[in-house]
């Protein structure tokens, strides 16, 4: 795909995401979805309104009535499309700092276009061959106040109260000045948990934090959660489909390891989890000691998704699924990363655990990445090939959806090129700091004298 990338359209807004751009997109899908009405719906970024302003005109000029749904996370979103049947734009850069902006497109049965669904609007898009409306059938406009709150409601019913309640937590919410600010806080109180809070007002100018949840991100949140003695810390990014832990003395919990767990509690035999061929060796134990298959897909959530719907259509279970970016899926919810359930799946969890000894079992893995930038496409083509190369007399089976992947039992290396920058990236996970060095020095090696000769 020339315009959706693996979640969706994303640039620097007013620059590479225009508000016409946004209107083709709009256009191109009314053009393709069978509805009579579609929503729009947005993140708190300062360009949020303008480009679902653009959304709604398009989507208006196919003929399609438009529920504005607002400022709401994109699980809330997703929720109501597959509550009311309507397929929804989604305006959001997710973790992208505050000058971006994108585009999600989410069917009427509330999970993300498949890659087939996109390339039909791509099409369409590239072509400028939409279906616009005579004047008097073009679509009206209905502003929805309840998105939001129904949306908690159905989390609520769908998590175990009970449970949570009773294990009395304090929690320290760090929702990154995202749409999550709106919906987080009331969630977990009514969970009966106690809830403080940072970066909790929502602004598109991302004053506390950049919208990204990682530890660099994260520092306030750690202290918040020392200085409350809360019992965890959660971190959201902008549009709050991810959620990342910090444990009780306010220290950071890899989303590797916390992925990790949830799957432990949910994986059982004959069951299948999903992943991104990044995986960590975390999941790929947790399979094996549950007697539970693991599917790799290429890195990204539209690619998850589309696998996970093959496996149901072949009635394979998949519990749960996900990367260890904090996007965790739980299908037999609703296939869709969402920040705030994942939290809630986490905290039942800590009814009989506190934090730290939850993740404990997934700790202790060494992460190494090394990027190999390039000035040319024979440099590039170079490097690729002594991967090929590499890979092909390496002493594992590789696994090539997306680069080279080699497994050997205790540790594995990925080489794959970025879709964003002129680099290629080798990565490596072991037990041990020097076996991942090892591994991804080898590799680096490689390529390097690969390009030195291009």
């Amino acid at each position: 795909m020339k315009v959706f990338g693996s979640s969706g359209v994303r640039g620097v807004a007013n620059e590479e995401l225009t508000p016409a751009f946004v209107h083709r997109i709009a256009l191109a899908a009314g053009t393709v979805w069978s509805a009579d009405a579609a929503a729009v719906a947005r993140d708190t970024r300062t360009t949020g309104r303008m480009l679902a302003d653009s959304a709604a005109s398009g989507l208006a000029a196919t003929g399609l009535d438009v529920h504005r749904l607002g400022v709401i996370p994109t699980p809330g979103a997703q929720a109501y499309a597959e509550r009311e049947g309507v397929p929804v734009v989604m305006v959001t850069a997710s973790h992208n700092p505050p000058e971006y902006n994108g585009v999600k497109l989410v069917g009427a049965d509330g999970v993300e276009l498949s890659r087939d669904a996109l390339e039909r609007v791509e099409e369409r898009l590239l072509a400028e061959q939409f279906d616009t409306a005579t004047w008097d059938e073009t679509g009206e406009t209905v502003v929805v106040e309840s998105a939001r709150r129904r949306y908690i409601e159905e989390l609520l019913a769908a998590v175990d109260r009970e449970t949570i309640a009773d294990a009395d937590l304090t929690v320290a919410l760090d929702p990154g000045h995202g749409a999550g600010s709106l919906t987080s806080p009331t969630f977990f109180r009514k969970l009966g948990c106690r809830v403080v809070t940072v970066n909790a007002q929502p602004d598109g100018h991302f004053p506390g934090r950049d919208p990204e949840p990682v530890p660099g991100n994260l520092e306030d949140l750690g202290r918040l959660v020392r200085a409350t003695e809360a019992d965890v810390g959660i971190a959201h990014d902008g549009d709050a489909d991810r959620a990342i832990f910090f444990d009780e003395h306010g220290e950071y919990m890899e989303g590797d390891a916390t992925l990790a767990a949830l799957a432990a509690a949910d994986l059982g035999s004959g069951d299948t989890t999903v992943s991104a061929v990044n995986v960590s060796q975390r999941l790929v134990d947790v399979a094996e000691a549950n007697e539970a298959a693991l599917d790799l897909t290429p890195i990204g959530s539209t690619n998850i998704i589309t696998r996970i719907r093959e496996l149901h259509r072949a009635d394979e279970h998949v519990p749960v699924a996900g990367e260890g970016n904090g996007g965790v899926l739980f299908p037999d919810y609703r296939l869709a990363r969402d920040g705030a359930y994942t939290a809630a799946r986490f905290l039942e969890l800590l009814a009989d655990a506190t934090a730290s000894e939850v993740v404990d079992p997934y700790d202790g893995y060494e992460n190494v990445r090394v990027n190999l930038e390039y000035e040319s496409e024979d440099e590039r083509e170079a490097m690729l090939a002594a991967a090929e190369q590499y890979a092909s007399e390496a002493d594992a089976q590789p696994t090539t959806i997306d680069g080279y992947r080699l497994d050997y039992g205790d540790a594995w290396v990925l080489v794959r090129p970025s879709g964003t920058e002129p680099v290629v990236r080798v990565y490596a996970e072991a037990r041990g700091p020097d076996r991942a060095s090892a591994l991804a020095e080898e590799v680096r090696a490689a390529l390097a004298d690969a390009r030195a000769d291009a």
